[in-house]
């Protein structure tokens, strides 16, 4: 077991940590501008003008299944059936083209790794769209057996489903495990399973991450292995 720093010790019962349970997209690899500009031409073109700005503020940590129910919402009816699959091809071209890991996250986790902290992923994201992204960045390989997807439950962020399957799966306490999460409803989730979540506000502000729930934010995930007493 592992001692965080001052600032998460109140937070974890006993004051030590199993281990982390990462978020995907915008925590391990930088996808959320690439995926919401993807998402805004599209409802753009099927007559919901949307901008990448906007579809971060509406979207952004919602399973694609909700984004759809919300999209039919604006829209006042259903959108093309074949939304999803629309989307699904342009973004996988845009992905492989651009997707980078997330400034950071490779130091982080050399630091967990040296330490013997164990850590995994859950993302609402299903599982083929995990394995282009972190096979794209160079990160599959660190997260082989150790990936969580909502489809593996049947219920996204923000129920805490997904993060209770994970720390079940890893051999983590709940009470003993960190999540860092960027979306406010990751933040929720992970909290409504008795998590200790680190927020990392580079594209949603701390302040918003912090009424979700999060203990404490960082704009840099270098600042994460401090936290989790790593460095």
């Amino acid at each position: 077991m592992h001692s965080p720093s001052a600032e998460l010790f109140g937070h974890v019962d006993g004051g030590h940590i199993d281990g982390v349970i990462f978020d995907c997209d915008g925590v391990l690899v930088d996808s959320e501008r690439i995926s919401n500009g993807t998402w805004a031409l599209l409802l753009t073109e099927i007559g919901l003008p949307m901008t990448m700005e906007q579809s971060l503020s509406i979207f952004m940590g919602n399973s694609m299944p909700r984004c759809v129910e919300i999209v039919a919402e604006m829209m006042g009816h259903a959108p093309p059936d074949d939304l999803l699959a629309r989307f699904t091809a342009n973004v996988t071209v845009a992905l492989q083209r651009d997707l980078e890991p997330v400034d950071g996250i490779m130091a982080l986790l050399d630091a967990l790794d040296a330490a013997g902290m164990r850590y995994g992923v859950a993302s609402n994201g299903e599982h083929e769209k995990m394995r282009t992204t972190l096979g794209k960045t160079g990160l599959l390989d660190r997260f082989e057996g150790k990936r969580f997807s909502a489809v593996d439950v049947g219920k996204p962020k923000p129920a805490p489903d997904l993060f209770l399957h994970a720390a079940r799966a890893l051999g983590f306490d709940p009470a003993r495990t960190i999540v860092v999460e960027d979306s406010p409803l990751g933040v929720q989730g992970a909290t409504a399973a008795g998590m200790t979540v680190i927020g990392y506000a580079e594209i949603v502000s701390a302040s918003r991450l912090r009424a979700a729930g999060a203990v404490v934010t960082v704009d840099r995930l270098a600042d994460v292995a401090g936290l989790l007493g790593v460095a």
